[in-house]
């Protein structure tokens, strides 16, 4: 691609936050390092604290020299760095935008950027809409035979009411082509990858289905708990902070039907397929088969940590869930009988999210006669943080006595060094350049994840149930495992040990 056709003015908003300075200002500098930021490219930092350019550009390489996990090239940043600029005002302060706007046109003068801009917003929720509304009232939202786009972070909206209502403030300054709505899940290498690995090999595509696939389990874990995020979390939950999007979009990938193109509309088309196919839970089957639960205190990797109701700015006497595990129906053709198992936790024993495909055992004569307990075979894709897939299957133990064991064939995307894959954000901030859009959730998606979310959560508001407590560094209430235990399955923790 022509990187002239990338050149832009990046305005982020919410620059001194955590996520601008772990997340983006590393994604910009690996950018630069290989090469890929167009020259014409700028960036202006808007946030509340007192700071000139210079200061901020110290401020924002301090913390990366602490914190990054990698060693910064001085040249590459200073490359980086003098294209960094810093303007502070309050978000709702309609001088500020003014100011901004003269500066903008500043910039677009000194790096030729045709009048490009992505404006990412990178604050609370509550934001979303002021700013949007405020570029729009300073005639910054758009300029003819220029591009004008918005990236928003999660949590779009708290419902599908909320979620509504900001969609229709946005979608009333930017066109939903140049929307952006950013789940990084969506960034990582092998989260891209399960298409590549379905529709490109001819063993899998032929057996993606209800005769040859017994059931689908998908999991994330994390080891960490709320931290200092306590207070919004005890709002959100981890229906709402995890199943509604990245479990969703995990859910979409692995269910959809192959689509007629490889462009994103295309692709969108058949994720949104999945979603409307999505069994609707009623009142008693939400009980049956989803399980919440809360942590308490208990031990990671040997170290004491404090249950979930003594964090901070969490109500001690909370009921929200950090833990939930739930049995799903995909009511189509494809996938009709195959349960989808999915569970996403706080402070379990390890950090993990991986996609299991059990498939069915062939009939009981020959070896699944004479031998006992063999293994059914397993297709694993390792999100993070082993990357890769792995095939077990059976074969037969070397040596003289008669033994059949599990065998895996391995593949592992980075776990040499130069094998590394880019951070999602990286790759996404890059997409947002190019205008591509297929990462990024569009709009029906989040309306159809909230719908179930929102069902499920009126069912849990109309009959209040104790919540399920599980000590930290264990893999969920007891309530989780006999979800899989009553249908005689069991949830398989490969890569997360």
């Amino acid at each position: 691609m022509n990187k002239s056709n990338l050149s832009n003015i990046t305005v982020l908003f919410g620059g001194t936050g955590d996520l601008a300075k772990r997340k983006i200002f590393p994604a910009l500098y690996h950018l630069q390092k290989g090469g890929d930021l167009p020259q014409g490219f700028a960036l202006v930092a808007v946030g509340r604290r007192q700071k000139n350019h210079q200061q901020y550009r110290e401020y924002i390489y301090s913390f990366m020299e602490k914190e990054a996990d990698f060693t910064i090239d001085k040249e590459a940043w200073e490359a980086l760095s003098q294209r960094i600029y810093y303007l502070p005002f309050h978000f709702d302060d309609p001088a500020g935008y003014e100011r901004l706007k003269e500066f903008l046109a500043v910039l677009e003068n000194i790096y030729q950027t045709q009048g490009n801009r992505i404006y990412y917003l990178a604050v609370a929720p509550e934001y979303f809409g002021l700013i949007v509304q405020q570029l729009k009232v300073h005639d910054m939202d758009r300029k003819e035979n220029s591009w004008r786009r918005v990236v928003i972070e999660k949590p779009f909206g708290k419902d599908l009411n909320s979620a509504r209502k900001l969609n229709q403030i946005i979608t009333e300054v930017f066109e939903e082509k140049n929307i952006y709505r950013i789940d990084h899940y969506l960034g990582k290498e092998m989260l891209q990858n399960i298409m590549v690995i379905r529709f490109t090999n001819a063993f899998f595509e032929p057996i993606w289905n209800s005769q040859y696939i017994d059931n689908i389990q998908i999991s994330s874990s994390e080891q960490l708990g709320v931290g200092t995020r306590g207070e919004y979390y005890d709002q959100s939950g981890a229906l709402r902070d995890m199943i509604q999007n990245h479990m969703m979009q995990l859910l979409t990938l692995t269910a959809m039907e192959p689509p007629i193109r490889l462009d994103n509309q295309s692709i969108r088309d058949e994720k949104i397929r999945v979603l409307r196919s999505l069994e609707e839970l009623s009142q008693k089957t939400v009980f049956e088969n989803i399980v919440r639960g809360q942590y308490s205190a208990g031990r990671i990797d040997g170290k004491p940590v404090k249950g979930y109701r003594e964090e901070e700015g969490v109500n001690p006497a909370s009921t929200t869930e950090t833990f939930v595990a739930m049995k799903m129906a995909v009511e189509n053709y494809r996938w009709v009988g195959v349960p989808f198992y999915i569970r996403t936790g706080k402070r379990m024993p390890v950090k993990s999210t991986e996609i299991v495909v059990e498939f069915k055992r062939p009939p009981e004569v020959l070896y699944f006669k004479e031998y006992k307990n063999l293994q059914p075979n397993l297709l694993v894709i390792g999100i993070q943080p082993k990357e890769g897939a792995f095939l077990r299957f059976n074969a037969k133990k070397p040596g003289t006595i008669k033994e059949i064991i599990p065998v895996e064939m391995d593949y592992c995307q980075n776990c040499q060094v130069e094998q590394n894959s880019p951070e999602a954000y990286e790759r996404l901030i890059y997409d947002v350049m190019r205008g591509e859009s297929t990462l990024f959730t569009r709009w029906d998606e989040v309306e159809y994840s909230w719908k179930i979310v929102d069902n499920i959560e009126r069912a849990w508001r109309r009959k209040a149930e104790e919540i399920l407590l599980y000590p930290a560094g264990e893999r969920g209430p007891q309530g989780a495992m006999e979800l899989l235990q009553r249908d005689n399955r069991k949830w398989w923790n490969i890569l997360g040990g």
